[in-house]
């Protein structure tokens, strides 16, 4: 079937609906090889100066400090023995710890980038005057079932900013759609065709959906670069929920045409949008702790940065060349399509000789958060089994050793979930066995006295020391917001921000037994061989009833409950010590419902709590979106 909205525009047909497209400029792009490639180019012409004492400190740094602790915790368990039990507990203290001291490491180092300014590369500077480009880019927005008045108000408000730069001519839109519904492919071809008419654009926004969606986002894409990425040099790749400034888009896309060996940049994207409190808490942890973070590790990255799977300019012909994802052996969930396509796509490019970058400097790039902890878990879910299935992926030829180590981060922030229960639980258990619990001796603050008498300081000491490395990213994050007096102004104020901070690790420590449960049991369902799906993402603020709480929840406060009884059955000073894993499961139920309401988000807004500079002084393009979507809503 044909479609004529404009006079300009290649009306072309498609299996499902109607497609509205440029001519064919057919790019190959030839599935990759996981068994047979070479590392290209080991060592990048634009990778910092000193990145290999760069690497060496984070993981030199993470080492020693790790084998210090696991040192002083085993001095403490030594007296008398170590048991298996024991042992169990050494172990996984080590590799937890070890864990957190690299991401203190990281961000160590990101704090002094954001204080003294370093982290500048690839000749972007946001204070030069915009550079003019030369050559053409696509901007791809791949959809599966989302709102289309949400979707395309977002692409008009960047277009929009395009515009106003004076260089929209270099640049061309595609709304990749793999909606199976067939409301929503109606929906969005009605949305489509008026969004062209408001603008003009004909002729340089187009609109395809497909008719088999296979590969889900990876496969859209593919799609896109085999029939058309022959006409554009580079690509820019948008979320449903992403929005970039025009300043932003140009100054990434000419570092590519001015670094013609890097092949993929990816921005910082700021997290927006939020009404809940979930939401709102969330987008104030990326404003105030994103930045050392994301500083940190394009520090240590250097050439070999990751990419996200949004919100960055990829060069077209190193994607097509080198970036084909081959389906996986075997069954789902590990075997079939790779979902966590981002991180592979990152690494083969990589592998293929083309540098990989991050700029987290580069101000004017957002997204948007999940509004619920319930929306959060169920996308976490789908990227545990994604994350899960690169072990499949990480021993693969020629890979860069950072690429591995990406991916087995990726993996190892899963079943850090299961091992802090299983610490928990050891911790328990280890004054169960052995000698056993006198019940009727004196009560002991510390739990170190049921655990064989060991010395109350020295395990005080070892739980401040890991405190510390828990929370000084927070702390260092709020030092350096100290030194950026707009961040600093429009986030509310030194004290606003100290107050924020607090409230937000009360609330982060409440919910993390809940991420710890069902990240754990994600883990165990990959392991059983249950598949995540596919579903649609929840991006307005979504109202959870209290029977869906209940039965998301209850059994989980229920085994809060029953640990809560069997540590005070131990000791109740125990009992006092687990009290926040203990308090954040039994009550799961009440701390979910009231992070999930939009109405405590705005009082704390308008008690100057978790505010952010984008809510405060938000961009022009900010402001667009939010104009649109209000008029466009249905």
């Amino acid at each position: 079937m044909e479609m004529q909205i404009g006079a300009s525009e290649v009306v072309q047909v498609l299996d499902t609906g109607c497609a509205v497209l440029p001519p064919e400029s057919p790019l190959p792009m030839p599935e990759q090889s996981l068994r047979k490639g070479r590392l290209q180019v080991p060592r990048q012409r634009t990778a910092p100066l000193g990145i290999g004492l760069r690497r060496f400190y984070l993981i030199g740094g993470t080492m020693s400090m790790s084998l210090i602790a696991t040192w002083v915790m085993l001095a403490v368990m030594w007296p008398g023995g170590i048991n298996v039990l024991e042992g169990c507990l050494l172990v996984l203290f080590m590799f937890l710890f070890a864990w957190v001291t690299m991401s203190f490491a990281s961000a160590l180092a990101g704090f002094f980038c954001v204080v003294f300014g370093g982290g500048r590369k690839l000749g972007i500077d946001p204070q030069m005057p915009l550079p003019d480009l030369h050559t053409y880019t696509a901007l791809l927005v791949p959809t599966y079932q989302e709102d289309p008045c949400r979707l395309l108000a977002g692409l008009q408000a960047i277009y929009e900013s395009l515009a106003e730069t004076g260089q929209l001519e270099h640049f061309e839109f595609f709304v990749l759609s793999d909606s199976r519904r067939e409301e929503f492919g109606l929906a969005e071809e009605r949305e489509y065709a008026a969004l062209c008419e408001r603008l003009g654009a004909h002729g340089r926004i187009f609109y395809r959906r497909r008719a088999d969606n296979s590969g889900r986002k990876a496969g859209n894409i593919a799609d896109w670069v085999r029939r058309f990425g022959g006409a554009y040099q580079q690509m820019l790749i948008l979320d449903a929920d992403s929005v970039m400034t025009g300043d932003t888009i140009v100054r990434l896309v000419a570092a590519m045409e001015s670094n013609p060996d890097v092949g993929l940049i990816q921005s910082l994207p700021v997290v927006v949008g939020g009404r809940t409190l979930f939401a709102r808490m969330q987008q104030f942890g990326a404003c105030v702790y994103g930045p050392i973070i994301a500083y940190g590790v394009a520090w240590w990255h250097g050439a070999e940065s990751n990419y996200w799977g949004h919100n960055a300019v990829i060069r077209t012909k190193a994607f097509a060349d080198h970036a084909g994802l081959p389906a996986l052996p075997g069954r789902k969930p590990f075997g079939g399509h790779v979902l966590s396509h981002d991180f592979v796509e990152a690494a083969l490019i990589r592998r293929g000789g083309w540098a990989t970058h991050m700029v987290p400097y580069l101000q004017g790039s957002y997204e948007e958060g999940p509004p619920t902890l319930t929306d959060l878990l169920i996308r976490d879910r789908r990227w545990c089994q994604g994350n899960l299935q690169h072990a499949k992926i990480v021993t693969a030829a020629g890979l860069h050793w950072i690429s591995r180590m990406h991916m087995l981060i990726g993996i190892g922030h899963y079943f850090t979930a299961p091992m802090w229960g299983l610490l928990m639980l050891v911790g328990i258990a280890i004054p169960l066995v052995g000698d056993g619990i006198d019940l009727t001796a004196d009560m002991h603050f510390s739990p170190a006295h049921y655990w064989h008498g060991r010395t109350d300081g020295d395990v005080l000491w070892i739980f401040t020391f890991t405190m510390f490395v828990l929370l000084a990213p927070k702390l260092l994050a709020y030092f350096a917001l100290l030194f950026k007096p707009y961040e600093r102004r429009t986030c509310g104020g030194a004290l606003r921000v100290l107050l924020s901070i607090l409230l937000e690790i009360i609330l982060a420590a409440l919910m993390a037994p809940v991420v710890m449960y069902l990240q754990s049991r994600g883990v165990f369902e990959v392991l059983a061989g249950k598949d995540s799906g596919w579903d649609a993402q929840q991006r307005d603020d979504g109202k959870l009833s209290w029977s869906v709480l209940l039965r998301s929840y209850g059994g989980l406060s229920v085994l809060g409950v029953l640990i809560g009884a069997l540590a005070y059955t131990v000791s109740p000073p125990l009992a006092m010590w687990m009290s926040p894993v203990v308090l954040g499961m039994a009550f799961s139920v009440p701390v979910v419902a009231l992070t999930s309401h939009r109405l405590v988000g705005a009082v704390l807004r308008r008690w100057g709590i978790f505010l952010i500079p984008e809510e405060t002084a938000p961009s022009k393009v900010l402001i667009r979106v939010a104009e649109l979507r209000r008029v466009r809503q249905p």
